[in-house]
């Protein structure tokens, strides 16, 4: 069974808030500081250290 990446991170994104309850901030901070880091001058050290 194949399922879209987007929607495997939805489902486990929503069941964590629910369950874990975080504060709002802290799921915003998250979100935000993972789209600038996907598109910063960084991404290819995080590449790297993720793909060992």
């Amino acid at each position: 069974m194949d399922v879209p990446l987007w929607l495997a991170l939805l489902a486990v994104g929503v069941l964590g808030v629910k369950l874990i309850r975080p504060p709002w901030w802290l799921v915003a901070v998250l979100l935000l500081g993972g789209y600038l880091l996907a598109d910063s001058l960084l991404t290819p050290v995080i590449d790297t250290a993720i793909n060992k």
